[in-house]
């Protein structure tokens, strides 16, 4: 016969032990142990791949397209999502509107430990987020704040944030990096033993990182940025990690008066200022399932410093210089003894080598002083040889750039394309001079 053998658990926080006891250690509970009795024969705790039951992932969706885009079609039950960027930046605007949103279809409570009921019932009217079946508590302890998630079973808690919650029980001094992460792994629990998606705040450093023990992100499922773009009063929200979902795709969100909006094109916005000037060029990206238009400007100036500079921002600094080393040694022009400097519009940040030719145009431009054709947009690699070779994508981007009546693309000789408009086709950066005659 099996080796049997009983465990005990607290009736109200599920707190385990080996042995019946009078009074819970963890909530405090009397008389509230029941015992169970287990088959040790029988091992649960692992299994064969057949055995293992899946069940398809509920996304809980806001309506609001940008957030459930980044998020990889919304949210997961049982998800573990921090969201950090700098202060003021807009964080908690954004998590009490998805708040409001979710809460007509999915009961969620907002935990506020930054500010009080009545700070966040005022900045609740002002965004008119007044949903009746939106609960909040200005709860920071993270052993109450579970306690209360697992009675009153919400499908999704947020915390406003982590780094101001604290735990009576622990060992460890409160707001240390010690005590943030145990306060971390206690939420992660909860997320996947209650199957409650768990969204937090949390702060950021000086160096622009999330701020507490780098072991924090390993042990959440997603962290998702909230950055401010530099002209237009837009907020880009960019994952640098989702396990249920991609880490290329880009929300964009406009502050106004009644909170954060969300922009459905953000290339209106990008498109509106651009002007043919010296040193300036289209180039396109691709940002998880749609393409991005933006200016790339280039100021080629002769370096007064015996070590000419090279002030390259939103783009790979070693792409730049490769790109001007390639125009240099075939075109016999001396960019090392220029001062360069690269800035992509919109403070966004490119990468890929399908910039290449813009790149090499914005340069050349500047060099020359003369302008590129108007409502043109420039798509190709360079290799080492000078030759510019065809992109990916090529038609997506022209079906992007036509809607803003950029016409006129600056392709490789061998892309293919179908487009409307006008294609002006290179077959090496040789060719490229024609341009500046």
């Amino acid at each position: 016969m099996g080796k049997k053998s009983s465990t005990y658990a607290c009736t109200e926080c599920f707190y385990q032990s080996g042995k019946w006891l009078g009074k819970c250690p963890d909530c405090n509970g009397w008389n509230t142990f029941s015992s169970d009795t287990v088959d040790e024969t029988k091992d649960q705790l692992i299994f064969k791949i057949n055995d293992i039951t899946t069940k398809s992932a509920t996304r809980i969706q806001s309506g609001i397209k940008e957030w459930d885009r980044v998020m990889g079609g919304g949210l997961v039950a049982g998800e573990f999502v921090i969201i950090t960027g700098d202060p003021g930046i807009g964080k908690s605007t954004l998590l009490l509107q998805i708040a409001n949103k979710i809460s007509e279809n999915h009961k969620t409570i907002y935990f506020s430990s930054e500010e009080s009921l009545e700070q966040v019932k005022l900045r609740a009217l002002r965004l008119k987020c007044n949903n009746e079946s939106l609960f909040f508590s200005d709860q920071a302890d993270i052993d109450t704040i579970i306690k209360l998630a697992e009675k009153h079973k919400p499908e999704l808690i947020i915390i406003d944030s982590v780094q101001n919650c604290y735990m009576q029980s622990s060992d460890f001094s409160q707001a240390s990096q010690s005590q943030l992460k145990e306060i971390a792994f206690k939420l992660m629990r909860l997320a996947k033993d209650k199957s409650i998606t768990v969204i937090s705040s949390g702060h950021i450093t000086k160096e622009g990182v999330m701020a507490g023990p780098k072991t924090l992100e390993h042990i959440v499922d997603a962290v998702f940025y909230l950055q401010a773009e530099d002209r237009f009063q837009t907020r880009i929200l960019r994952a640098v990690k989702n396990r249920f979902g991609t880490i290329d795709e880009l929300g964009f969100f406009q502050m106004g008066e009644s909170g954060l909006e969300e922009i459905a094109n953000i290339n209106k916005y990008f498109m509106q200022d651009l002007n043919p000037n010296p040193g300036s060029a289209l180039v396109g990206f691709i940002e998880g399932t749609r393409p991005i238009l933006v200016e790339l400007q280039a100021l080629v100036l002769a370096s007064k410093y015996a070590m000419p500079q090279k002030v390259i921002s939103g783009i790979d600094q070693t792409q730049v210089v490769l790109i001007a080393a390639i125009l240099e040694k075939h075109l016999q022009i001396k960019l090392s003894l220029h001062d360069i400097f690269i800035k992509i519009s919109g403070g966004l940040k490119i990468k890929g080598s399908s910039s290449d030719l813009a790149i090499a145009l914005a340069l050349l431009s500047s060099y020359f002083q003369k302008p590129l054709p108007e409502k043109s947009l420039a798509l190709g690699e360079i290799n080492l040889a000078g030759q510019i070779k065809p992109i990916n994508y090529v038609n997506m981007y022209a079906n992007e750039a036509e809607k803003f009546g950029i016409v006129n693309l600056l392709i490789s000789s061998n892309q293919k394309i179908e487009t409307h408009g006008k294609a002006t086709k290179f077959k090496s950066i040789h060719d490229l001079l024609m341009l500046f005659e």
